[in-house]
Protein backbone atom coordinates (compact mmCIF):
# COMPACT_ATOMS: atom_id res chain seq x y z
CA UNK A 1 0.00 0.00 0.00
CA UNK A 2 1.33 3.41 -0.95
CA UNK A 3 2.56 5.46 1.99
CA UNK A 4 0.49 8.54 2.79
CA UNK A 5 -2.40 9.78 4.86
CA UNK A 6 -5.97 8.97 4.03
CA UNK A 7 -9.05 10.86 5.17
CA UNK A 8 -12.58 9.48 5.54
CA UNK A 9 -15.89 11.31 5.68
CA UNK A 10 -19.19 10.12 7.11
CA UNK A 11 -21.62 12.52 5.43
CA UNK A 12 -24.88 13.36 7.18
CA UNK A 13 -27.61 15.97 6.79
CA UNK A 14 -26.52 17.74 9.98
CA UNK A 15 -22.94 16.63 10.69
CA UNK A 16 -20.00 15.21 8.78
CA UNK A 17 -17.64 12.97 10.72
CA UNK A 18 -14.00 13.14 9.64
CA UNK A 19 -11.23 10.63 10.40
CA UNK A 20 -7.56 10.42 9.45
CA UNK A 21 -4.86 7.78 9.50
CA UNK A 22 -1.12 7.99 9.98
CA UNK A 23 1.08 7.91 6.84
CA UNK A 24 1.58 4.14 7.17
CA UNK A 25 -2.16 3.43 7.42
CA UNK A 26 -1.82 1.73 10.80
CA UNK A 27 -3.68 4.03 13.19
CA UNK A 28 -7.08 5.53 12.32
CA UNK A 29 -8.30 8.37 14.52
CA UNK A 30 -11.35 10.62 14.69
CA UNK A 31 -10.32 14.09 13.52
CA UNK A 32 -13.33 16.38 13.78
CA UNK A 33 -17.03 16.82 13.14
CA UNK A 34 -18.12 19.49 10.69
CA UNK A 35 -21.53 21.16 10.41
CA UNK A 36 -23.04 20.24 7.04
CA UNK A 37 -24.86 23.54 6.52
CA UNK A 38 -22.04 25.81 7.71
CA UNK A 39 -21.08 28.42 5.10
CA UNK A 40 -17.38 27.82 5.75
CA UNK A 41 -17.64 24.04 5.19
CA UNK A 42 -15.61 24.04 1.96
CA UNK A 43 -12.84 26.15 3.50
CA UNK A 44 -12.73 23.92 6.60
CA UNK A 45 -12.35 20.84 4.40
CA UNK A 46 -9.73 22.57 2.26
CA UNK A 47 -7.79 23.40 5.46
CA UNK A 48 -7.83 19.70 6.39
CA UNK A 49 -6.56 18.78 2.93
CA UNK A 50 -3.77 21.38 3.05
CA UNK A 51 -2.68 20.39 6.56
CA UNK A 52 -2.74 16.60 6.11
CA UNK A 53 -2.13 16.25 2.35
CA UNK A 54 -4.15 13.03 1.94
CA UNK A 55 -3.36 10.74 -0.96
CA UNK A 56 -6.81 9.16 -0.86
CA UNK A 57 -10.26 10.15 0.37
CA UNK A 58 -12.91 7.66 1.48
CA UNK A 59 -16.57 8.70 1.55
CA UNK A 60 -19.17 6.50 3.20
CA UNK A 61 -21.90 5.40 0.81
CA UNK A 62 -25.15 4.68 2.65
CA UNK A 63 -26.78 1.39 1.71
CA UNK A 64 -29.58 -0.69 3.13
CA UNK A 65 -28.73 -4.09 4.58
CA UNK A 66 -29.97 -5.58 1.29
CA UNK A 67 -27.14 -3.77 -0.50
CA UNK A 68 -29.43 -1.31 -2.27
CA UNK A 69 -28.31 2.30 -2.01
CA UNK A 70 -30.33 4.36 0.45
CA UNK A 71 -31.91 7.72 -0.36
CA UNK A 72 -28.93 9.39 1.34
CA UNK A 73 -26.52 7.87 -1.19
CA UNK A 74 -27.15 10.63 -3.74
CA UNK A 75 -26.28 13.24 -1.09
CA UNK A 76 -23.03 11.40 -0.34
CA UNK A 77 -22.25 11.28 -4.07
CA UNK A 78 -22.91 15.01 -4.38
CA UNK A 79 -20.68 15.66 -1.38
CA UNK A 80 -17.91 13.58 -2.99
CA UNK A 81 -18.25 15.61 -6.17
CA UNK A 82 -17.76 18.79 -4.15
CA UNK A 83 -14.67 17.25 -2.52
CA UNK A 84 -13.23 16.61 -5.97
CA UNK A 85 -13.19 20.38 -6.49
CA UNK A 86 -10.94 20.75 -3.43
CA UNK A 87 -8.38 18.00 -4.01
CA UNK A 88 -6.67 15.93 -6.66
CA UNK A 89 -6.61 12.91 -4.34
CA UNK A 90 -8.52 9.82 -5.42
CA UNK A 91 -12.01 9.67 -3.90
CA UNK A 92 -13.38 6.19 -3.19
CA UNK A 93 -16.84 5.27 -1.92
CA UNK A 94 -16.98 2.76 0.92
CA UNK A 95 -20.10 0.79 1.79
CA UNK A 96 -20.91 2.21 5.19
CA UNK A 97 -23.56 -0.26 6.31
CA UNK A 98 -23.52 -0.53 10.10
CA UNK A 99 -20.63 1.98 10.51
CA UNK A 100 -22.69 4.16 12.88
CA UNK A 101 -23.99 1.12 14.78
CA UNK A 102 -20.42 -0.13 15.21
CA UNK A 103 -19.26 3.32 16.34
CA UNK A 104 -22.09 3.55 18.89
CA UNK A 105 -21.23 0.11 20.21
CA UNK A 106 -17.55 1.01 20.67
CA UNK A 107 -18.44 4.25 22.45
CA UNK A 108 -20.86 2.39 24.78
CA UNK A 109 -18.08 -0.09 25.56
CA UNK A 110 -15.89 2.89 26.44
CA UNK A 111 -18.53 4.07 28.92
CA UNK A 112 -19.96 6.93 26.84
CA UNK A 113 -23.71 7.43 26.63
CA UNK A 114 -25.34 8.20 23.30
CA UNK A 115 -26.16 11.68 24.57
CA UNK A 116 -22.57 12.36 25.68
CA UNK A 117 -21.11 11.17 22.42
CA UNK A 118 -23.50 12.57 19.81
CA UNK A 119 -20.78 14.43 17.83
CA UNK A 120 -18.15 11.80 18.50
CA UNK A 121 -20.37 9.11 16.95
CA UNK A 122 -20.07 10.79 13.55
CA UNK A 123 -16.26 11.00 13.77
CA UNK A 124 -16.08 7.38 14.99
CA UNK A 125 -18.30 6.29 12.09
CA UNK A 126 -15.74 8.00 9.81
CA UNK A 127 -13.04 5.92 11.55
CA UNK A 128 -15.03 2.77 10.67
CA UNK A 129 -15.24 3.91 7.04
CA UNK A 130 -11.51 4.67 7.02
CA UNK A 131 -10.61 1.27 8.44
CA UNK A 132 -12.75 -0.48 5.81
CA UNK A 133 -11.06 1.58 3.10
CA UNK A 134 -7.61 0.74 4.45
CA UNK A 135 -8.49 -2.97 4.63
CA UNK A 136 -9.63 -2.85 1.04
CA UNK A 137 -6.47 -1.00 -0.07
CA UNK A 138 -4.30 -3.62 1.67
CA UNK A 139 -6.27 -6.56 0.28
CA UNK A 140 -6.24 -5.21 -3.27
CA UNK A 141 -2.45 -5.22 -3.22
CA UNK A 142 -2.25 -8.73 -1.79
CA UNK A 143 -5.06 -10.27 -3.81
CA UNK A 144 -4.94 -11.53 -7.35
CA UNK A 145 -8.70 -12.14 -7.35
CA UNK A 146 -10.87 -10.08 -9.66
CA UNK A 147 -12.55 -7.16 -7.89
CA UNK A 148 -15.93 -8.92 -8.12
CA UNK A 149 -14.62 -11.56 -5.69
CA UNK A 150 -13.10 -9.25 -3.09
CA UNK A 151 -14.67 -9.26 0.34
CA UNK A 152 -15.20 -5.52 0.82
CA UNK A 153 -17.54 -4.70 -2.04
CA UNK A 154 -17.13 -2.33 -4.94
CA UNK A 155 -15.85 1.20 -5.07
CA UNK A 156 -16.69 4.09 -7.31
CA UNK A 157 -13.95 6.55 -8.11
CA UNK A 158 -14.19 10.25 -8.79
CA UNK A 159 -11.13 11.99 -10.12
CA UNK A 160 -10.88 15.66 -10.74
CA UNK A 161 -10.72 16.46 -14.43
CA UNK A 162 -7.30 17.58 -15.60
Amino acid sequence: MERGRRVAFDYGDIRIGVAICDPDGIISSPLTVLATEKKSLASEIKTIFVEYEPIQIFVGLPKHLSGVESTSAEKARSFAASLSELTDAEITFIDERLSTVSAQSKLREAGKSTRESKDLIDAMAAVEILELGLQRARSSQLSTYPSSLRLYGRSCHHRRAA
